[in-house]
Parts: structure tokens; C-alpha cells; sequence
């Protein structure tokens, strides 16, 4: 059967209102509709989103109208009462994520009822996907008003649901990010996705640095392993659909408004610039900067007009009724001082404009101004550029649209520096015009290149690649039937051998050494194999021999301390594996004791032939940082020495040169032959043992992460449970 895209957006691309108290159906207004709708009318797709209207103003036969209306067209509506909608929308979308996310903090709110009510709305729309989803389909979500549903479709759906996730908005840094309360569950959320995808380079970074502070996991080359999956982070710029763009250009209605908006502005330069009605957008600063324009260059009064549209937006909304304000006595303030008879310095439109309207101020404006404070995208830029067919026009762009990294030939500026914002004004308007059309036709040809359809290919190509990696992942993990033949060659197995690491393996990696002493549940397992005849049990860790005998007094099983320095027989006394030396320690510790101090939560272990620096506890950016500089200054202080610098999980270990843990476990591999062979272990310190046993020993890599391990077990728990499974089944 045929797969099917589902796309689950806060709103379809049709728009349902009441008006004469008719119900009508019209296309919904915003970038992200149009470009999805471009996708769903190419592709075999369900669209799941909010129509608009509340289900507190629609009867049920009306309701039964409007889904079998929309059904016809594969749109599938979710309901939302008033109470939802404001608490929802209005609440946590709107007044908490929207100015977070967007690096407003102060005008944040962060209330309990916004946060219930999210979680309500997200799980309306799981029960929207559960009730058309099928085995074949791909679900790919958008946008930060849906960030809890992947983790939710996750938990219903299991680990072979295919599912996706765009954000459309910026991604902020971590230290705003963590302001928000819930930003765990957030995250935790997100991570349900099995690629998610963001607009620019930044926003990536910023989401992973996030996942490594707050939830402490790690991420290789945008590769996140969590709960048993890897998951894809990776960015995807948004585009518009190019082709259809410019085919409404060359239509009769546009050429009209373009005649007639060149004879209105007849000899002026026009500076266009559009907005939806938001303190993100800049529009103020924006102002002013054309304001000290004016006032700088003279010679440009009465030769040059800007065009400010702006769309209205959540009118009502005592901050955007504000922000009006706030414009509206700009524009007549510079009106008012720069006017004349027969020229104004603004043309003010504060209205929704029809496409052929925009499409020609597009095609007339010698610059467009498009000046966010912060933008996940803007499309408006990429479809500036689309309508300069003749290449003859200059964009000036914020550094703070998420464009601004793919539209690189534009003049690029720091929205709140309004002397650089006039300057790009004057700069553009006196670019020459073989500079001008070299910019803008580059720009023209990349957006062309990577359009929406691009765009969509390249983030479901990817998903279907995460997938592909996943499943090969699968067939390395411990199934059930690997644990059946494990349990049946461990119980007719006459000599059997037990290799297990420890932190990480038999216990959870914890902040501090000292932390991760062993409970009851593991003293009584390791007890209980050590007691099962024709079992020889070695714990093999980077530990110091002191803790481990410490930690394991009574029970009966071989250790392994410092990495293989160190071995001790059940039964019998601690032993050097060959002979070696510590008095390096000393000056190896004052280089140390330079990074605890450069690095506050980093801090030494001393063994008796090593010493380990652990940053577990550091800021983790700070943490690798120095973790980098701190290998690369060891490398260079030891080459004349006989050591060895090792990396484990969060520590870098110093010791004597050809000692590790596969040289240690030859010693028991020589000792007898073994029919049975089991080894354990989470970081690459294991690794080498490994690769030291014989092919048909069972070898398990805690995580899964790529290894000489023939098998990939998920959690220190799995370990156990497999340890359990042993002891009982013989």
C-alpha cells in the first residue's frame, strides 16, 4: 500500500468563519499555510489542523457540513472550544513560546492554565492522527504550537511510526530556553520525532546545546540517541514555490496594478516594506532608521517614498494596539516634519492587501526594507527577490531572519543599530546597477533552486534515511531471540565467562564517583551469579582497587581496577599486570589542577597509577571545550613519556602506556577454554576488550552507538534484567 503524508499543523489552509451568519470556507491567510498547501496539492497527503472557527459558534449539523466540505479536499479538521483557543493560542502559543522563542523574555507569561490547556490541545490532535493514521504513513509535524505531539504519537504508535518535526520559528540559545518552566517536557516532546528539522544551522545548534544542558544528552554530528532511537537534527530553509510565483506575476491583473503603481510613484525610488503587526518585526526601529535618513541625506526628500504595509494583527491585544500606536504617531511624525505640497515621505497602508497589490509593489520597489528584530525565516524576502525578474532592485535584510543566512548578497544589518539601517538605505539606493542585478540575480537563482518542493523532498528524503539508519541499528539490538539463544548456550555451557564494566553498564553514570555505589538489587545479582557453579564473573572497571573491594567485600567474583592496571582473582590478592610507575602523577596533576581551576565543576581522581579528570559536573560547552584543550596540551607534555591519554564519558584518564582492559581479560581468555563467553560494556575503554575475545563470545554495547559489539543493549537496566534472565533460567 501506497504511503501517505500526514500533515499535522494549528491550522489548515482553509479558513472557516461565520459571516451574514452564513458559514463560509476561505484560504487561510500566512506564509507557512501557502507553502504546505503547495506540497499537499502535489503529494497524497491528509492535512489535520484547526479551521478557524470555534466549536462553541458552529452547530453539529454545520460541524457535519464543514468535515464532510473539507474531507473532500483530504482536510481533516480538529475543534477547539473558546476556553482553548484563548488559553491555548492566545495563552502558551502566543504569550509564552512566541516572545520566548523570539528572545522577549520580559513579555513572556508563564501560567499553569496556558500549560494545561497545551497539553489538552496537543492531545486533541493525537486523537485527530490516530483516527486516519495508517502503518504506511509518514506524519511530519509543524511548528511550536504542536511540540508535545511527537512524543505522544511515540508512546501510541511505538519506535516504526515514521514521524517528523519542523519548527518554523526560531530555535532561541539555552540560556533563554531554560527560562521557560516546562522546558523539559518540551524537549522530551520534540525528541518523540525521529528527525526534526529547523531553518538555519543556529537554531540547530541552539536546540542540541539545549538537549545536552538540560537533559544531559549527547549528540554526534546532529545524531541524538535517546529512549532506544537515534534521532536526526538538522536544518532545512524554508522556500516559496518558485514557479507558481512567477507565473501570477506575468498575469494580466498584475501588470495592471504594476502600471498603476508606477504612475502613483512616478519618478520616486520606492522602499517597500510588509509586516504582520508584531514586536518581533522591528517595525519601529525600522522608523526611525528611515527617519535619520532623511534628516542625513536631503538630497533624497521628494525623490523617494516608503511603502509600509502592515497586516493587522491580533487586534485587541492591549501590547499590538500599543505597538500601533506607537507606529502610527511615527509615520506622522516623519510625515509631519518631511511632507510637502505634493510629496510624503510614508505611504501608510494598515490593511491585508490582495496578492495582485502586493505582487506589484513587489515588482516596482527598487528596495524592499524587511528589518525583524527576529525571524524564523521571512518569506517576504524570497519572494522580493522571485519578483525582480529583471534583477534590478537591492534587498536590505536582517541579521535576525532566519534568510539572512541563505540570502547572503543581501545587505545584511543589525535592526537596532538605525544609523547602519540608514546607511543601507543610501547604499542601496546608489548601488550601481551592475552590482545590483549580479546580487540579486544570485539570490534569484538559489531561491529558485531550493524551492518549497525542494525543501519538502530534501526534509522526507531525510526522515526516510533516519528510518533506514534505525532499522540497521535494530538488527543489532538484543532481541528477544538473542537473549533465548544467550540463555540456551549460557545454561549448557560447561565454563562460563562474565566480563561486565560498571558505570554505565551495572549502574547509571552519575555526576560523581562516588555516587554510583552499587544497590542492593546488583550486590544480590553479582552474588547470585557468582554462586552458580562453572561461572567466573569479572567486573572490569576504570575504578581504583581500594573502592572496588570496598564496594564488593563478600561476594565472590574477579575485578579489574584502573583500566587493566590492576586484577584480582576471586579469592586471592590484588596484582599488577606488569610493572609500572607513578612518579609522573606530580607534574601531570599540576596541568590538571590548571583546567579544575579554568573549568569550575571539573575535578581530579587519583588512583595509584592513574588519574582521571572528570567535567561531568561542568557547563557542558565549557566542559568539552577545555576537555579538547586540555587532550592536546597532554599529548604534547607525554610524548616522551610512557603514557597514555583516554577519553571515557565526560573524563579524560591519564595512565601507563599499554595497559587496557582487553590486555586484562586475556588473562582469564588464556587461563581455560571457555564455551561460554558473555562481555558487557557502554564506552569506548571497552572496546578494546571486545575485540580481544573470540568471535563467538556474546559481545553487548550499552547505547546504541556503532561498536565492535556484535549486539547494542539500551540501558544499564537491560544489563540486569539479562543478568536475572541467567540466574533464573538455569
Amino acid at each position: 500500500m501506497m504511503s501517505r503524508l500526514i500533515v499535522v499543523s494549528n491550522r489548515l489552509p482553509i479558513r472557516v468563519s461565520r459571516k451574514n451568519g452564513e458559514i463560509m470556507l476561505e484560504p487561510s491567510a500566512g506564509g507557512l499555510a501557502t507553502s504546505l498547501a503547495a506540497l499537499h496539492s502535489r503529494k497524497p497527503s491528509i492535512w489535520i489542523g484547526w479551521p478557524g472557527i470555534s466549536l462553541d459558534e458552529i452547530s453539529w449539523s454545520e460541524k457535519r457540513d464543514v468535515e464532510e466540505a473539507l474531507s473532500s479536499q483530504n482536510l481533516y479538521p480538529v475543534f477547539l472550544r473558546y476556553n482553548d483557543i484563548d488559553n491555548f493560542y492566545n495563552g502558551f502559543c502566543n504569550s509564552t513560546i512566541w516572545p520566548l522563542f523570539h528572545y522577549s523574555p520580559g513579555r513572556a507569561h508563564y501560567e499553569e492554565r496556558f500549560w494545561e490547556a497545551y497539553k489538552r490541545v496537543n492531545e486533541l490532535y493525537l486523537k485527530a492522527v490516530l483516527e486516519v493514521y495508517r502503518p504506511e504513513d509518514i506524519i511530519w509535524v509543524h511548528d511550536y504550537h504542536l511540540m508535545l505531539l511527537p512524543e505522544m504519537l511515540r508512546r501510541e504508535l511505538g519506535d516504526n511510526a515514521s514521524i517528523g518535526f519542523f519548527l518554523h520559528i526560531p530555535f532561541p540559545s539555552s540560556e533563554v530556553f531554560k527560562m521557560l518552566p516546562w522546558r523539559n517536557e518540551i524537549l522530551q516532546g520534540l525528541l518523540g520525532a525521529d528527525f526534526i528539522g529547523f531553518h538555519t544551522y543556529d537554531y540547530v545548534r541552539h536546540f542540541l546545546s539545549s538537549v545536552r544542558r538540560l537533559l544531559g544528552i549527547e549528540n554526534t554530528l546532529g545524531r541524538i540517541h535517546f529512549d532506544g532511537r537515534v534521532i536526526l537534527v538538522d536544518a532545512f530553509p524554508l522556500g516559496i514555490d518558485f514557479e507558481h510565483f512567477t507565473r501570477i506575476l506575468a498575469e494580466e491583473r498584475v501588470k495592471k496594478k504594476v502600471k498603476e503603481y508606477r504612475e502613483a510613484f512616478k519618478n520616486l525610488y520606492v522602499i517597500f516594506s510588509l509586516d504582520r503587526l508584531d514586536y518581533t518585526k522591528g517595525i519601529p526601529q525600522r522608523l526611525k532608521a528611515y527617519e535619520l535618513f532623511l534628516a542625513k541625506y536631503p538630497n533624497y526628500r521628494g525623490k523617494v517614498v516608503l511603502v509600509l504595509v502592515i497586516s493587522p494583527s491580533r487586534t485587541g491585544v492591549k501590547e499590538y494596539t500599543e505597538l500601533k500606536r506607537e507606529i502610527d504617531e511615527l509615520v506622522g511624525k516623519i510625515n509631519g516634519k518631511y511632507s510637502t505640497l505634493n510629496w510624503n515621505p510614508i505611504t501608510y497602508m494598515y490593511k491585508y492587501i490582495p496578492l495582485e497589490d502586493l505582487l506589484a509593489l513587489y515588482q516596482i520597489a527598487d528596495v524592499a526594507l524587511i528589518t525583524p528584530l527576529r525571524d524564523g525565516m521571512n518569506l517576504v524576502s524570497k519572494e522580493y527577490v522571485a519578483a525582480k525578474t529583471d534583477g534590478r532592485g537591492s534587498l536590505i535584510l536582517s541579521e535576525g531572519a532566519g534568510a539572512a543566512s541563505e540570502l547572503v548578497e543581501a545587505i545584511i544589518v543589525n535592526p537596532n543599530n538605525i544609523n547602519e539601517v540608514a546607511e543601507a538605505i543610501r547604499q542601496a539606493l546608489e548601488m550601481n546597477d551592475k552590482e545590483r542585478v549580479t546580487k540579486m540575480l544570485a539570490m534569484r537563482e538559489r531561491i529558485h533552486r531550493y524551492n518549497v518542493y525542494r525543501w519538502a523532498e530534501d526534509f522526507l528524503e531525510r526522515l526516510d534515511e533516519i528510518k533506514k539508519e534505525q532499522a540497521k541499528l535494530k538488527t543489532r539490538v538484543l532481541t528477544s531471540k538473542v537473549v533465548k539463544d544467550i540463555i540456551r548456550d549460557y545454561c549448557k555451557a560447561m565454563n562460563r565467562l562474565i566480563l561486565l564494566d560498571y558505570d554505565g553498564t551495572l549502574v547509571p553514570i552519575q555526576d560523581t564517583p562516588d555516587k554510583a555505589k552499587p544497590d542492593t538489587e546488583l550486590l544480590q545479582i553479582l552474588s547470585k551469579l557468582s554462586l552458580t557453579p562453572n561461572v567466573e564473573v569479572v567486573v572490569v572497571s576504570g575504578r581504583d582497587k581500594n573502592t572496588l573491594s570496598s564496594w564488593f567485600k563478600g561476594i565472590n567474583i574477579s575485578l579489574v581496577a584502573e583500566h587493566g592496571a590492576w586484577i584480582k582473582r576471586k579469592g586471592e590478592r590484588w596484582e599488577l599486570v606488569e610493572p609500572m610507575h607513578n612518579d609522573w602523577k606530580k607534574e601531570i596533576r599540576r596541568i590538571l589542577e590548571i583546567y579544575v581551576d579554568r573549568t569550575p565543576g571539573s575535578f581530579i581522581e587519583e588512583k595509584e597509577y592513574s588519574l582521571a579528570w572528570h567535567y561531568r559536573k561542568a557547563q557542558p560547552d565549557l566542559g568539552e571545550v577545555r576537555a579538547k584543550e586540555l587532550k592536546d596540551v597532554l599529548l604534547s607534555f607525554l610524548a616522551n613519556y610512557n603514557l597514555d591519554v583516554i577519553e571515557g564519558n565526560k573524563v579524560l584518564e591519564v595512565r601507563n602506556a599499554g595497559i587496557g582492559k582487553g590486555k586484562a581479560v586475556m588473562k582469564w581468555i588464556q587461563q581455560k577454554s571457555w564455551d561460554f563467553i558473555l562481555a558487557v560494556g557502554d564506552d569506548w575503554t571497552n572496546e578494546e576488550m571486545f575485540a580481544a575475545l573470540p568471535e563467538q563470545a556474546y559481545t553487548i554495547r550499552v547505547g546504541l552507538t556503532p561498536s565492535r559489539a556484535r549486539f547494542n543493549i539500551t540501558s544499564y537496566r537491560d544489563v540486569r534484567e539479562l543478568l536475572l534472565s541467567l540466574i533464573q533460567a538455569c
